[in-house]
């Protein structure tokens, strides 16, 4: 396979998880962090790190609004709900398996 064409499969594989995601409004950012250790926020600052890396003047909140389908604060207030101690204790433990650009891990 040549590169353009793995660099186009790629964007539309990407493509297709953030749609994905965007339907699945009932996936919980916490949820999604604890079971995989990444989330909507970690894939917009993935993408946000891609502009930058091409010389691409984005702000974060762009990013999210890019991976989220709506300002960021819209889908908070209109899908998001409040994590469960339970939740929330996963999310502590499963810290190390968070993806690096979360921001989670310590050191």
């Amino acid at each position: 396979m040549d590169k353009q064409t793995r660099i186009e499969i790629e964007a539309a594989a990407f493509r297709g998880l953030v749609e994905h995601l965007q339907c699945r409004t009932d996936a919980q950012n916490i949820d999604l962090m604890n079971l995989a250790g990444f989330c909507r926020n970690c894939l917009s600052k993935w993408y946000l790190a891609a502009a930058r890396e091409r010389g691409v003047e984005l702000d974060y909140d762009a990013a999210r609004e890019a991976v989220y389908g709506m300002p960021y604060t819209e889908w908070r207030d209109r899908y998001q709900k409040g994590a469960s101690p339970e939740q929330q204790q996963i999310f502590e433990e499963t810290k190390p398996l968070h993806a690096f650009v979360s921001g989670h891990q310590k050191g």
